[in-house]
């Protein structure tokens, strides 16, 4: 006899399986946010500290013997050979270097502002030999209101570095023939260079004054 069709809904006959039941969807859980890059609020780091070595040569030896403290570090850096020595040494220091160890061009001149420090300024002399084929530096502490020595006696060519040097930080040089801006007008205010001089402060006066507009920006 063939089945006859059960009503909807009527228990599975006697040994007949259970149909399977689906299974019960999980919820899905909300989408996370992208997770922040690496150290993405992290604090900025501060820039390493030069790496700076002890500097030994004859060269040196003959500094040291010449100066004694007057020079207080010899290092390099990179194959940048320096020396730090107090600022009333720095101009005898050039005279040695050009007169007995070959240092014949004064590439340049050029400072450094460190506000919170005593001696504000750094002013560093770089010096070429041709014969020997080397560079270095001498670099001397300045205070803020001192003025050192004139490079000029001992290379000419020192006497425009050092108006640009008045001229962008305000560091006046004892004995320079001409000591008077090079870059900005004689009236202009302030020196740009110096740290509390803002990116984008200006003479608004000696703007309006002479450029006849409000701002240089």
């Amino acid at each position: 006899m063939a089945d006859e069709p059960k009503p909807e809904g009527a228990p599975p006959a006697a040994g007949t399986p259970e149909p399977a039941k689906p299974a019960a969807e999980k919820p899905v859980a909300a989408a996370k946010p992208p997770a922040a890059a690496a150290g993405a609020h992290a604090p900025p780091k501060p820039p390493p500290t030069m790496a700076a070595v002890p500097w030994e040569s004859y060269l040196t030896k003959m500094l040291k013997e010449q100066f004694g403290d007057q020079i207080t570090e010899f290092s390099t850096y990179l194959g940048q050979n320096f020396l730090v020595c107090k600022s009333g040494a720095a101009v005898s220091i050039l005279e040695f270097l050009k007169l007995e160890a070959d240092f014949d061009y004064l590439v340049d001149i050029t400072a450094v502002d460190y506000p919170k420090r005593p001696e504000r300024f750094d002013v560093v002399y770089i010096l070429y030999s041709f014969g020997r084929n080397e560079r270095m530096r001498i670099k001397t502490a300045v205070a803020d209101g001192a003025k050192p020595a004139t490079a000029t006696t001992v290379f000419a060519t020192a006497n425009w570095i050092e108006r640009e040097i008045f001229d962008m930080f305000g560091i006046q040089f004892e004995g320079h023939p001409d000591m008077r801006r090079i870059l900005l007008p004689e009236e202009w205010e302030g020196f740009p260079l110096r740290k509390e001089y803002g990116l984008i402060q200006q003479d608004e006066r000696w703007v309006r004054e002479n450029l006849n507009i409000e701002s240089g920006q």
